[in-house]
């Protein structure tokens, strides 16, 4: 018998590849998949999930609201938990990332749930450099309350005996927040940047998808924290060249180095902050996951970069 399978945000950028990813996987012997969604109303009209495919059920309910939990899990063999809240509302980060998780493990250890999966992010070990880290090797040192809240989280899913992913870079097709960010950075310094020798952690998000289904169906006990990245790390040049030749190929100005890029950037603190991230390692090493679970890391770079660059364009240019 198929595994009955719910999904938290099925409906954002990382559950809505998860759930293609599920009926791939499945196109023979489909699982019964449940999605909870805050808002029933997110997905298209008819229901369909992103692949076209119908969902099996949809129930609604809000992290927020931990009393809108009760029964989600009733039925459920294994819950992929994909919802958070990134965003500068504290309170509400607390309480959907902290909190919502909690009582979310509570209603699945309730039901009998018997593996849950966390998307995390490997933003919880704090600023760094990170340099070929292992999984599980570092101490969590949030610098965020986003981070501090997910940290927060893991720890919920860990002691139920779960499985924590932590992606670094996620990119592709419904990424609001790394390429658009690079670019927008960049078009703050009217200029590429040139140089820079730090090495990078990025998984598609297709890749992605797969991992996190993967780590809910598979066979084996991957309970514990895994790094889900490509494990070929890629060098800011690359990964800011790449952007730039893609995306915004006519800026004004000379690729300026890291050192004028701050600056340039003075008195934005935000910008600075990303920019000093870029500028060090964040290299996270591939624990064996991907061949544990028995699913492929995906593209290098380049090439998924490639790939999305016409999404990526919608989304600019809206």
């Amino acid at each position: 018998m198929s595994p009955r399978i719910l999904v938290t945000g099925g409906s954002g950028f990382i559950g809505g590849h998860v759930v293609t990813a599920l009926r791939e996987s499945q196109r023979h012997t489909p699982a019964p998949v449940r999605l909870m969604l805050r808002d029933p109303r997110s997905l298209p009209p008819g229901g369909d999930l992103a692949d076209g495919a119908p969902a099996t059920d949809v129930v609604g309910a809000d992290l927020a609201d931990p009393p809108s939990l009760r029964g989600v899990c009733d039925g459920v063999d294994v819950v992929l938990h994909c919802a958070s809240h990134i965003g500068d509302d504290v309170r509400l980060t607390e309480a959907v990332n902290d909190h919502g998780t909690r009582a979310l493990v509570e209603e699945a250890t309730r039901a009998g749930v018997a593996r849950v999966v966390y998307v995390s992010t490997a933003a919880v070990y704090g600023r760094g450099p990170f340099t070929d880290a292992p999984a599980g090797g570092l101490p969590p040192a949030p610098a965020s309350p986003t981070s501090r809240a997910r940290a927060a989280a893991e720890r919920y899913v860990l002691d139920a005996g779960g499985v924590v992913l932590r992606p670094h870079l996620v990119l592709g097709a419904g990424d609001r927040w790394v390429v658009p960010g690079l670019v927008g950075l960049m078009g703050l310094l009217s200029a590429g940047l040139k140089g820079g020798a730090a090495r990078h952690s990025v998984v598609d998000v297709r890749a992605l998808g797969r991992a996190v289904a993967a780590a809910g169906l598979s066979d084996r006990d991957l309970a514990g924290i895994h790094h889900v990245n490509h494990p070929e790390p890629v060098a800011c040049s690359e990964l800011l060249g790449t952007v730039a030749d893609l995306l915004a190929p006519h800026l004004p100005g000379a690729p300026v180095g890291i050192d004028e890029a701050r600056v340039r950037l003075g008195g934005q603190p935000r910008a600075l902050h990303h920019l000093d991230m870029l500028a060090v390692d964040h290299w996270f090493a591939d624990d064996g996951f991907w061949a544990g679970a028995g699913v492929d890391p995906g593209v290098g770079f380049a090439q998924g970069m490639a790939e999305h660059t016409s999404w990526y364009r919608r989304f600019l240019d809206r």
